[in-house]
């Protein structure tokens, strides 16, 4: 069924699923990025931007959350010129509200989780981020209304190629990290545990996101 096919109620049910989802999986980002042991692989490549264009040009209101948006709109306009079938509605509403969730969340948690806890704090905070994200990435796909940046970027070759989600993300996710370290990204365990198991870890979410998002719809009566 295609988005266009859709009715205006399940469409917004679809965009509101996408949105607990894109909040859940933010808030793992969160949590890689406070426990400071390595971003996980996406937001390598934004940190290397952001510290890249924030050392060159010495901009003070860049943050962060608004360079995590620009990438987005830059796939965004990729895409749209070369296979827009993978642009929908939710798929700009994960690329614009991504980065500004990121900033709340770590407005919020900034006092609790920083780089001076406990390492073994920061251990399991990075190890509950990576299940966090992955079971976010998975409710935002599966409302089939638009992905995130890093997953998109997967799903789009991992349709194209015929090969496994979990598969294609690992190696898209490396190459992000690559990029991001060359600019001066964190790279640290945070980053090999995220680039190794989220991907996977999503492939075990995925059948159960799918149930519970199809139950949802379903006993809405969408």
């Amino acid at each position: 069924m295609t988005t266009s096919k859709r009715s205006i109620k399940e469409v917004l049910v679809r965009v509101i699923i996408l949105f607990v989802g894109l909040t859940i999986a933010h808030l793992g980002v969160t949590l890689f990025l406070l426990a400071d042991l390595g971003a996980d692989p996406f937001n390598v490549l934004i940190q290397g931007l952001f510290r890249t264009i924030a050392s060159v040009t010495g901009a003070k209101l860049l943050t962060h959350g608004y360079t995590h948006v620009a990438v987005s709109l830059l796939i965004i306009a990729v895409l749209l010129l070369t296979d827009r079938s993978y642009v929908k509605i939710g798929t700009v509403i994960c690329m614009v509200c991504g980065g500004p969730i990121i900033d709340f969340f770590t407005w919020m948690l900034g006092g609790i989780i920083h780089a001076e806890n406990p390492f073994v704090m920061r251990i399991v905070v990075l190890a509950l981020g990576c299940v966090i994200l992955a079971f976010g990435m998975t409710i935002v796909i599966k409302s089939d209304s638009g992905t995130g940046p890093n997953d998109l970027v997967a799903i789009v070759i991992s349709d194209k190629l015929k090969k496994p989600f979990g598969i294609v993300r690992i190696v898209v996710d490396v190459c992000f990290v690559l990029f991001g370290f060359l600019l001066g990204g964190a790279v640290g365990i945070g980053t090999l545990i995220c680039a190794a198991l989220v991907g996977p870890v999503a492939g075990i979410f995925l059948p159960r996101s799918e149930k519970v998002v199809h139950s949802i719809i379903k006993k809405l009566g969408v």
